[in-house]
């Protein structure tokens, strides 16, 4: 059987439309937002979902909210792994001051795949928490039946375009994805061009990652995303 995945971004939060670097950080979606996850939940209309996934962060519950409105029956389960990259001591600030206080070093910030902001996250291990997601979710889904929705941010959204899109990592770094847009796939399991891990999961129950709301930067010891660095 070929089951589907729908794959989308939180829409627009307060911090997205002052251009504010958000990470960890749970900024609220605004009315563009929720008109956005409005259009979502359209495009999303016909199609059956039986199962979703998010961070624990307010704006990707709230957009995943609006989509499943008048379907109650469906599981929400949360896993940090689908989480924001943590921009560490970048997060609350402006973009475009820190774009001009020091353009070179803002590049590496916003397009680097190795490089981190002080205690925060590189893209590189943002990938490797969201590849653990994924290899859980193929092996998971190959017991439970089901199409699967997702709601999850800006960079977390990248690897899993990369593996379903077969993108170069280039590629991935390039992506710009839109705050109303749903991605559907065929989850098929032969088909990954991105290595991932093997591991187990039980047939029903999804034993995901939550951080606790209190931690901030990814170096935090408290951070239990670390393990997937």
């Amino acid at each position: 059987m070929i089951r589907k995945l729908f794959v989308f971004r939180h829409a627009e939060t307060f911090d997205n439309s002052h251009e504010i670097f958000s990470g960890w950080r749970d900024s609220k979606l605004t009315l563009r937002g929720l008109e956005q996850a409005k259009e979502i939940a359209e495009q999303l209309k016909r199609s059956q979902i039986d199962y979703a996934f998010t961070s624990h962060l307010r704006r990707a519950r709230k957009t995943l909210e609006i989509v499943l409105q008048g379907r109650p029956r469906v599981p929400v389960l949360m896993d940090d792994r689908l989480i924001e990259r943590c921009y560490g001591l970048l997060q609350g600030r402006s973009k475009k001051r820190v774009a001009n206080e020091n353009p070179d070093w803002y590049v590496q910030v916003h397009r680097g795949y190795n490089f981190s902001p002080p205690e925060g996250e590189s893209l590189s291990m943002v990938e490797k928490r969201v590849l653990s997601f994924l290899a859980q979710l193929r092996c998971w889904i190959g017991h439970t039946r089901g199409n699967v929705a997702i709601s999850c941010h800006s960079n977390s959204i990248r690897p899993i375009r990369r593996v379903f899109e077969q993108l170069s990592l280039k590629q991935m770094l390039q992506l710009e994805t839109p705050h109303d847009c749903v991605f559907s796939y065929d989850f098929r399991q032969s088909d990954w061009s991105v290595e991932i891990p093997r591991v187990r999961a039980n047939k029903l129950d999804w034993k995901g990652i939550v951080i606790s709301r209190k931690v901030r930067l990814a170096t935090d010891t408290l951070n239990s995303l670390k393990k997937f660095y």
